[in-house]
């Protein structure tokens, strides 16, 4: 999916109306959040897309400071972001290429971020606190509802290879929920699936509304 990201900072940066197109990247997210939690963020995003399958390869996947996680940070990334994102539809006027020139400023400027912070510590740290990843998070569901697909980790579960913890590109601890019937909720959890992928011993997978899938694509 990474490749729509380079096609659309090409080609908006010519005709700036296109710009208005990363309006879906900004609803999307949000929209499916609340039935699908941040799903958004582990299958169609092109962004998140470039930083697994690119940026990932010179990454030295250091851990994520833990303060740009904290609800404070992020809800001051939200507001920085809309703040800059007022300022440029200021300064670029409200005419649909002076629209589609801010949508292009800041998707261009937030992904040069991303690919820094991946370069320096993991590929997907921007998305750790990325605006709309954080509404995402805020409106996922945090029990079980229909068609919600959540990682279900089987109460034989050792914990002692931590491999789901290792893969995860958000960094998160799927074993921590072993044994609990309601499986990992937690709301950052972008559904990959990497996790049950590299499971050695095969004990976790997916489950929507209830029922456990075949596969990661719940």
């Amino acid at each position: 999916m990474f490749w729509i990201l380079f096609v659309y900072l090409i080609v908006a940066y010519f005709v700036p109306e296109v710009g208005v197109i990363a309006l879906i990247c900004m609803i999307g997210p949000v929209a499916m959040a609340v039935r699908k939690g941040r799903y958004w963020c582990g299958h169609f995003c092109p962004r998140g897309s470039l930083y697994d399958k690119v940026v990932s390869r010179f990454s030295p996947h250091k851990r994520i400071p833990q303060f740009v996680r904290t609800k404070g940070f992020r809800i001051f990334m939200l507001l920085f972001i809309f703040g800059m994102f007022g300022v440029q539809m200021y300064m670029n006027g409200l005419t649909m290429a002076g629209i589609g020139r801010t949508f292009w400023n800041i998707i261009l400027v937030t992904t040069i971020v991303g690919i820094v912070l991946g370069f320096i510590y993991a590929p997907r740290t921007w998305c750790t606190f990325c605006p709309m990843g954080t509404l995402s998070a805020w409106v996922a569901p945090n029990r079980h509802k229909d068609g919600f697909p959540y990682v279900w980790v089987s109460e034989v579960c050792g914990m002692k290879c931590k491999r789901c913890a290792k893969v995860c590109p958000m960094q998160l601890t799927p074993y921590d929920s072993r044994g609990q019937q309601q499986g990992y909720l937690h709301p950052d959890c972008i559904k990959c699936g990497k996790c049950i992928a590299a499971c050695p011993t095969k004990v976790m997978a997916m489950m929507k509304g209830g029922n456990k899938t075949d596969s990661v694509n719940a």
